[in-house]
């Protein structure tokens, strides 16, 4: 089969290797799409992302859909799973004998030790899913239904990153939202945000190719800080989906008192000097968001018939020409949102 490896920084390739053997606990599915993260851009660019270092070569890709090709023996007969079914991925495998504290016992992305498809967190790292095929748990699988195509499903896991922020600021029913950063997981959680009720959401980034697919996926205002246009005042919830410390302490003043801020966009691993005084002085609630839980489904529900991804599938390559694709999901000029790679 194919595959797209990442052996070091700036050498990314398009490999043979061998079709995976379905275990009789596990299930086989051909791969059909998958969506270009930064996360995988950044192990191209720089063999790092965030504190996780390339040491190996790595199968990039963890936000995937296709269909099963095979269910192992003992798998064979489930109530729910069956050759030629359309599937997403939850990409994540918990993994250590850690025990969560009971308040905790739910917010399972918060386990010490997760393998996650694509990372290389962990050694041996966790091979991704952009090859022709790829062995999974059945718990792994989230079946998509009628309304939603492969394509589509493959954003169900940067979806369901953009719902859980939605979640960590509480109910935005009747609210009026910020969302500072228009990259995928900044115009998903301006979907999200819609989607759960908020009043008015106001979408905020340098980029006017970003602000017009924020503006398809729901946005009622959006505001070219790279024109000089000032963010609003007295926002209830925030959600800082860019990752610029430097816009962060504005992000905190366009918060009402005692409202709340998400910080959804990763950070820089090292030190960082933002202006944080307004979290004391308005008493803000600055709160991280870190992938999903099982949002994931939610995301499925959603897309069948309620929220429109399409807006953001700016670009698509077939598997072989994803070197090309990567170099156009790099490119802030390139107008790229998500950039689709087509793998089986």
């Amino acid at each position: 089969m194919k595959a797209v490896v990442v052996h070091r920084a700036a050498d990314l390739r398009v490999e043979d290797m061998p079709r995976p053997a379905c275990g009789p606990d596990d299930v086989l599915v051909a791969m059909e799409w998958g969506g270009i993260c930064g996360s995988d851009v950044a192990y191209v660019q720089s063999g790092v992302s965030g504190t996780a270092v390339l040491h190996d070569p790595l199968i990039l890709g963890h936000e995937v859909a296709g269909h099963i090709a095979e269910l192992g023996a003992d798998v064979q007969g489930s109530d729910t799973l069956r050759v030629g079914q359309r599937v997403t991925i939850h990409p994540a495998t918990f993994a250590g004998d850690h025990e969560l504290p009971a308040d905790l016992a739910e917010r399972t992305n918060l386990w010490p030790e997760v393998r996650y498809f694509g990372s290389a967190a962990f050694h041996p790292h966790e091979n991704g899913a952009f090859s022709e095929f790829r062995v999974v748990r059945p718990d792994q699988l989230r079946p998509l239904p009628d309304g939603v195509s492969t394509k589509e499903g493959a954003l169900a896991e940067p979806f369901g990153v953009a719902i859980h922020a939605v979640h960590r600021a509480g109910s935005v029913a009747g609210r009026t939202v910020l969302v500072n950063g228009c990259g995928p997981i900044g115009a998903l959680a301006v979907a999200a945000a819609k989607a759960k009720g908020a009043a008015t959401v106001h979408a905020a980034d340098l980029s006017t190719t970003s602000l017009g697919i924020a503006a398809r996926m729901g946005a009622d205002h959006v505001i070219d800080v790279g024109a000089g246009e000032a963010l609003p005042s007295d926002v209830d919830v925030a959600i800082e989906a860019s990752g610029a410390a430097k816009a962060l302490g504005g992000v905190i003043a366009a918060v009402r008192r005692g409202g709340v801020v998400v910080q959804v966009g990763n950070l820089p691993a090292g030190e960082v000097s933002v202006a944080l005084g307004n979290v004391v002085t308005r008493e803000i609630d600055y709160r991280g968001s870190y992938r999903f839980v099982d949002e994931i489904s939610e995301a499925i529900r959603l897309m069948d018939g309620h929220v429109d991804v399409s807006p953001l599938m700016t670009h698509e390559f077939d598997l072989a020409d994803a070197p090309e694709a990567f170099r156009v999901a790099a490119d802030r000029t390139s107008g790229s949102s998500k950039v689709m790679l087509r793998l089986g």
